[in-house]
């Protein structure tokens, strides 16, 4: 999939504003070349761009309450370049998988989930 970069969350909450709910917010936002790891304060939304345009597009959306673990490897604490791996209930092995870049802060899509899947 490659790697992550971190996307501006005023840049996104015109596109997100019909599927977020009153009291939702995003979080952080992190593309993926045409697709995209969105965290708000309710779940995790996956959108996945389709077709050659990318006009078409997948919108997956996992409650926090899903997540059953989650880990973040790297070669140290600081922003180098890292993997984040999420499991789902029912799930044995990762079901998202996702490598980001030095420069994009990993450490803040962690506290993310640590701050609504540990609550």
């Amino acid at each position: 999939m490659g790697h992550a970069s971190e996307v501006s969350v005023e840049k996104l909450a015109k596109e997100f504003q019909p599927i977020l709910l009153e009291d939702e917010r995003i979080e952080r936002a992190y593309k993926l070349i045409r697709d995209m790891l969105v965290f708000t304060n309710k779940r995790l939304i996956l959108v996945n761009k389709q077709g050659l345009t990318g006009s078409k597009a997948d919108y997956q959306s996992i409650p926090y309450s899903s997540i059953k673990t989650f880990s973040m490897e790297s070669a140290g604490i600081g922003d180098l370049d890292a993997e984040l791996k999420i499991w789902l209930t029912g799930e044995d092995t990762p079901t998202i998988k996702q490598d980001f870049r030095k420069g994009d802060n990993i450490n803040q899509a962690y506290r993310v989930l640590s701050k609504y899947v540990l609550k």
